[in-house]
């Protein structure tokens, strides 16, 4: 047996179905034999791609996201992948090739397409490890699973040298079955943890809930819901964890309505926090963004023990899988029949409806705006129209991300992705064909920006290639839109204000030409359409998505109105960090 032969029954005893990577001889020993052992091979084209798609996959599918990179260059590539991926916490395996231990241990010097792999993807990483000779590679490869599955998800690098990988067995290894090397149950609360978490928040004036990424690997959307319904809690989120509920319940207090949700986190004298580290995005769970410690009791849930306590004080601290936690926490409030306190809590709840409503009502009045030149907001209310509450939305871009999180609604539990913890331009497009191999029979379609598309735009030829039929849609203002808006603030805050934009020769270098992403994408295959009015958008969005097939829509938005995006004050605030007042 080869030693990528190896691999691969091992991938398959593992449940996975489909690996991202570009070929290369020097994993040959692998890619020959996935086929046969019922694996896909899906090659992008380029090996940061690889690292997105494995990704998105993986948070939606809730399997194990596997990808490739080969010695050298590949694994240089792969490398921005890892970052973010980790940085998201998506349960992603990287294995790479490396060059014949006969040359790498140490490295002489010289020596081609090497550097030191593991070294540098060590501090990235959840674990990185490095097979040292052929006896050993099964030992390793369940490392690298036991890795994976756990605590917090996020990036498991195994590096696999060419003559291990391409190498033979003289004996047939035993491949084992993944409960016989690592925990495959999910990790139950004790039933003292419950019943006290229980007591605190029925004792509670206003409990909240705060759901993290936590829940979507958990898969506890039900579970979220019937906590949250039974005690008339209302649900704050990490920009992570947004597509946890559906935004338009009444318990359900959308990231993008900040306004609200700082109402909530202050008024709260009890926070359950479920899969969430309160990291900056949300304000590290401190005032006055967060009521003071002092005055809120933190009920802390979480699979990694080391994440509990780290930026919030905690009162409970249970580590548990969120979807266990919280389906024993519903049963055991169920079993207490008529729950003390809950008509008080629903006349909290009907305040934080009626302040939701209000917001929301105000802007809409950002939409009263004429159709000519198109303005941003109204892309992302357009396409939801067009393609669905079941459909599968990437957002990415700077300002774009902006737009399109202040407009979209999450309708359904599981079908928002972005990088809301890394912020990386162009990973929306790889994530894009991740989400549409996970989900199959679900419309995906992305939207971003026209810098960002750059990045990565070439593999609108893989989603062709694959017969992966998802939809582009490009906004395009030819700038590095948020960048400009804060160096304009920055140089000329007086005459930003009046003018609303500074030209070329005031600004450094935020000016882009156009680039033509429709007739890009019809050159490599895809369906491409412009539009530049929206009384054309909703047709354009329908015919790209008829037309079964990836498809590119180009969308000329108001360059000025794009640079404004919506709470830009509250970003940059972000960077600020609040006080940490007892």
């Amino acid at each position: 047996m080869l030693g990528g032969e190896l691999i691969a029954r091992m991938l398959r005893a593992e449940g996975v179905d489909v690996v991202f990577g570009i070929i290369d001889s020097s994993y040959m020993g692998l890619c020959t034999k996935l086929r046969e052992n019922g694996i896909r091979l899906i090659t992008p084209r380029h090996e940061a791609s690889a690292l997105h798609m494995a990704g998105a996959y993986a948070r939606l599918t809730g399997k194990l996201g596997v990808c490739l990179a080969s010695n050298g260059p590949g694994a240089a590539n792969a490398i921005s992948g890892v970052a973010v991926e980790e940085g998201e916490g998506n349960r992603v395996l990287l294995i790479t090739s490396w060059r014949r231990t006969g040359v790498i241990n140490p490295d002489r010097g010289g020596t081609f397409q090497y550097f030191d792999q593991p070294a540098v993807t060590a501090p990235m990483t959840k674990w990185t490890g490095a097979v040292g000779s052929l006896g050993r590679l099964p030992e390793m490869m369940r490392r690298a699973f036991r890795a994976s599955f756990q605590g917090r998800p996020g990036v498991v690098h195994v590096t696999v040298p060419e003559d291990i990988m391409n190498g033979n067995f003289e004996a047939t290894p035993d491949v084992l079955a993944p409960v016989e090397y690592r925990r495959t149950r999910p990790i139950e609360p004790s039933r003292g943890d419950v019943k006290e978490a229980a007591e605190m928040l029925l004792a509670a004036e206003q409990p909240m809930i705060q759901a993290g990424s936590g829940v979507l690997h958990a898969g506890a959307f039900a579970e979220l819901r019937a906590v949250a319904d039974a005690l008339n809690a209302p649900v704050t989120t990490s920009w992570g964890g947004r597509a946890v509920i559906d935004e338009r319940a009444d318990v359900a207090i959308p990231m993008n309505l900040a306004a609200v949700v700082d109402k909530v986190r202050n008024e709260a004298d009890v926070v359950l926090a479920l899969g969430t580290r309160f990291g900056e995005t949300d304000w590290w769970g401190k005032p006055p963004y967060w009521r003071k410690p002092a005055e809120q009791k933190l009920i802390q849930v979480d699979i990694d023990e080391s994440q509990i306590g780290v930026n919030k004080p905690v009162t409970l601290g249970v580590v548990a899988d969120a979807r266990a936690f919280l389906a024993a926490l519903a049963a055991e409030l169920k079993e207490r029949g008529a729950l003390p306190g809950k008509e008080r809590r629903r006349r909290s709840l009907d305040r934080y409806v009626a302040a939701k409503e209000e917001m929301r009502t105000a802007a809409s009045s950002i939409l009263q705006t004429p159709a000519d030149p198109l303005h941003s907001a109204k892309v992302p209310i357009a396409a939801q129209g067009i393609f669905g509450d079941d459909a599968v939305i990437v957002i990415d871009g700077g300002n774009t991300t902006v737009w399109a999180n202040s407009f979209h609604e999450v309708r359904r539990p599981g079908s928002y992705l972005g990088t809301s913890k890394f912020g990386m331009l162009g990973a929306g497009v790889g994530q894009t064909l991740g989400a549409k191999v996970a989900c199959p029979d679900r419309p995906v379609y992305c939207i971003i920006g026209d810098g960002a598309m750059g990045f990565h735009c070439q593999e609108i030829e893989t989603a062709v290639r694959n017969k992966l039929a998802v939809v582009f849609i490009v906004l395009v203002d030819k700038q590095w839109g948020m960048c400009k808006f804060f160096q304009s603030m920055a140089l000329n805050p007086k005459d930003m204000k009046e003018r609303r934009s500074l030209s070329a020769a005031e600004t450094i270098n935020t000016d882009l030409s156009e680039t033509r992403f429709d007739l890009l994408g019809a050159a490599m295959g895809a369906y491409g359409e412009r539009v530049s009015r929206i009384d054309d958008l909703a047709g354009a969005l329908q015919r790209a998505r008829s037309s079964g097939i990836c498809a590119v829509v180009h969308v000329d938005v108001d360059p000025v109105v794009h640079l404004w995006a919506p709470s830009l004050d509250s970003f940059s605030a972000m960077h600020r960090e609040p006080s940490g007042g007892k």
